[in-house]
């Protein structure tokens, strides 16, 4: 395997670095992209990125890798790594509902971080109003894609804005969909645990003409304190597997559309 001239017979160390430069630079790197620039077979380059990812330098993704999470602290890096795969195989459903061209609001929180990288890796040609600095440094890397901030009260823990302004700042915008994690789902509807959090869904919600919410099966069956949605204002659940029992009734009694990995 002849490799890019570029990088010859590159040691291990120095592929590391240079994994870790490409990811500088992009939002996702391939397997195979990397194995033919180094000249080195496809499983090397998965030894090193499992290598990377046990010292927490970058995330293992859907045949590549994909930077890690800056700026968070350790509550939202915890939640990154709980169902990382199902939260990964519906987030790729989701983006893949994305058209070029189309306007969305996205808020913070890992589903929809996984989210965001999905629609970077297809190169989805939009334009994203979001709270959350994590999905605008991963969108905003991505050619094409035009992300809007909002202002707001900063929340280190989950690495994103809220309060009066940030609802104030989204009414000023008119989006196709909205695209929104939450903490649990039950009968009752939607809720969250993060303070500050639902308003922000709410007018996200608003101010969409379809609504999205993307959440694993493991927030079935469970109800927080703040209330964001009827289950006759869901719309579609990407989820990645079908509810059942109460929930499913419910769901199916307002037509909700799930939508399935």
């Amino acid at each position: 395997m002849s490799g890019d001239p570029d990088h010859p017979n590159l040691k291990k160390s120095e592929r590391h670095t240079q994994i870790l430069l490409e990811l500088r630079l992009a939002p996702h790197v391939r397997v195979v992209d990397l194995a033919a620039k180094f000249g080195v077979t496809t499983e090397t380059v998965r030894r090193d990125i499992a290598d990377l990812s046990a010292q927490g330098l970058l995330q293992k993704s859907h045949g590549g890798a994909s930077p890690c999470a800056s700026g968070t602290r350790r509550v939202l890096d915890e939640r990154q790594r709980e169902r990382l795969e199902e939260r990964r195989r519906l987030a790729h459903k989701a983006a893949h509902l994305v058209q070029d061209g189309q306007q969305l609001m996205i808020d913070a929180g890992s589903t929809v971080m996984e989210f965001a990288r999905a629609l970077a890796v297809l190169h989805r040609q939009v334009t994203v109003v979001t709270n959350s600095l994590q999905v605008a440094m991963i969108l905003g890397s991505s050619e094409g894609t035009t992300v809007i901030m909002t202002p707001g009260s900063y929340l280190n823990d989950e690495a994103a804005l809220v309060g009066t302004e940030t609802c104030d700042f989204l009414r000023r915008y008119h989006v196709d969909a909205c695209y929104l994690g939450a903490s649990a789902l039950s009968e009752a509807g939607v809720s969250e645990a993060i303070d500050g959090f639902a308003a922000v869904k709410r007018t996200m919600m608003e101010q969409s003409a379809t609504r999205y919410f993307l959440m694993d099966g493991s927030k079935f069956g469970q109800r927080h304190l703040v209330k964001i949605a009827d289950i006759a204002e869901i719309g579609h659940l990407v989820t990645d597997r079908r509810p059942d029992g109460a929930l499913a009734a419910a769901l199916g009694a307002e037509n909700t559309k799930i939508i399935l990995p």
